[in-house]
């Protein structure tokens, strides 16, 4: 479950693949109010709950379960004991990763997961058309090729997603002239293949296999790193569309079956395009460049101060210490080094120790920090901090005039001046959290790496900027051990 800011709700998506398989964002509702039985029971703005969110997930994989058996025992020709035998298989894989996977992890998982259902719908399509053949009907045709090209599109794009997510893959756009048109031609070329289904048979299938498998790789790889959230959620949304055109596959064969995937499906799709809208407007993007692959602009690298010399200010915690001790106001802006460090726990600490003293912290919520949508949220209510401090971009950016310490905890592209200034920026244009307008900035790295987007941050180098450099976790716990000496 996704929390939004700027609704006080929780925004749910939910990744279905044939044969069970469902990420760990799944189930939730969108702008509406929500009642949930249990221990939990919430009417409005909905409070985290680690086991309600838990139990939500396990009643979602119950249903799915009890839909496999229910195709399994309509379907006639199925092979009941190999699909036990997957079933247990694919069991144990994923509670392999679910237990192992940290929460840094997390987006790489998604990635992972969106992949699976896509090519898992990819799969059974081809299985049918491999038992009809080209004797099958023209709508059986255009909802196989439907599925096969949104499936295998999905499946090829998330594994670069993962591939950028994990540092496998540059996290610079990749471009070169003449893709966009490139990708127009690849599109029309399955669509003739598959209008030629009926005479050449299973070349024409192949070629849709590959090019859409190569369309998947040319529509992810010119996005930057920076734009990843938004790519997550996408994929996400076809995902749940190649889901619904499986659906659309089986519904001839085994009515229940295609009817339940084609409502899922269409579920996952709806709510995943609405997620990328709403992340799209976050990071003000166009909703059409990121379908089309042109998120990331033309290089995406030389900008942003590249090679520029900072004049670096490095500060120790018990230095930190004092300049707190002073301050009133503190805004924590956490990013994705808080979730490394898996600080969220330490944060908490620390500001319960200042708010005892009579200062005020409050909590600064890009919608894209971290490496998913709502990454921050998640860890900040695990750690049990109130959603009445957390606050989103647009509430949060006057609050830095008056505030006397914004500590930034390992973002670094959400808070990068550069996204107002330098247009040949990767990230020009993106809604940042206007740190820099605070008394004082203090930035905690674990060096002075680029970010996600691969540019220098000038905000280092600002006069009213100091760097403490060090684990968040570690960095946090000295610096409440100092504060607790003053």
């Amino acid at each position: 479950m996704i929390y939004e800011a700027s609704t006080k709700k929780w925004v749910g998506i939910a990744s279905t693949a044939i044969g069970g398989a469902a990420d760990e964002l799944a189930a939730g509702c969108t702008g509406v109010d929500l009642t949930l039985s249990g221990d939990l029971n919430v009417t409005g703005d909905l409070v985290y709950d680690e086991q309600t969110s838990r139990n939500v997930n396990k009643i979602a994989s119950i249903l799915m379960l009890i839909e496999i058996f229910s195709t399994v025992i309509q379907g006639t020709d199925l092979d009941l004991q190999w699909i036990v035998i997957a079933m247990v298989i694919g069991s144990i894989i994923g509670a392999f990763f679910a237990m192992r996977v940290e929460m840094t992890q997390m987006p790489q998982l998604v990635a992972i997961f969106n992949g699976f259902g896509g090519g898992a719908s990819a799969l059974v399509a081809s299985a049918e058309f491999l038992k009809t053949g080209v004797e099958s009907s023209l709508f059986l045709i255009i909802s196989i090729t439907l599925s096969v090209l949104v499936g295998t599109l999905t499946f090829t794009g998330s594994f670069i997603a993962f591939g950028k997510l994990q540092g496998i893959v540059t996290t610079k756009p990749v471009t070169f002239p003449g893709q966009q048109v490139l990708n127009a031609l690849l599109a029309i070329v399955m669509f003739a293949a598959a209008y030629m289904i009926p005479t050449y048979g299973m070349n024409s299938f192949y070629v849709i296999l590959i090019l859409s498998a190569l369309l998947g790789i040319l529509l992810v790889i010119p996005i930057g790193g920076a734009d990843m959230p938004v790519v997550i959620s996408l994929l996400n949304s076809y995902s749940g569309i190649a889901a619904a055109m499986t659906g659309f596959v089986l519904v001839q064969s085994i009515p229940s079956a295609g009817n339940a995937l084609i409502i899922c499906g269409s579920l996952v799709g709806a709510s995943g395009m609405i997620l990328t809208q709403i992340m799209c407007k976050g990071m003000n993007r166009s909703l059409a460049n990121v379908i089309f692959g042109a998120v990331g602009g033309d290089d995406g690298g030389g900008a942003s101060g590249e090679g520029q010399q900072l004049n670096i200010k490095s500060y120790s915690t018990e230095e930190a210490a004092m300049i707190f001790d002073a301050a009133e106001k503190i805004i924590v802006v956490p990013g994705y080094g808080l979730a490394v460090a898996q600080a969220q726990h330490a944060v908490r600490e620390v500001a319960e120790f200042l708010e005892g003293k009579g200062k005020n912290v409050l909590y600064a919520i890009h919608p894209v920090a971290g490496r998913m949508p709502g990454h921050m949220n998640v860890l900040l209510a695990e750690a049990n901090i109130s959603y009445e401090q957390l606050k989103d971009l647009d509430e949060i950016n006057p609050e830095f005039e008056d505030c006397d310490v914004a500590l930034v905890l390992g973002a670094n592209d959400v808070v990068n001046p550069a996204a107002r200034t330098e247009t040949s920026s990767p990230i020009y244009g993106m809604p940042i959290l206007n740190v820099d307008k605070a008394r004082t900035v203090m930035v905690n790295k674990r060096s002075m790496n680029a970010g996600f987007a691969g540019i220098q941050n000038e905000l280092f180098g600002y006069d009213n900027t100091i760097m403490i450099f060090g684990d968040a976790k570690d960095m946090l716990n000295n610096l409440l051990s100092d504060l607790k000496e003053l």
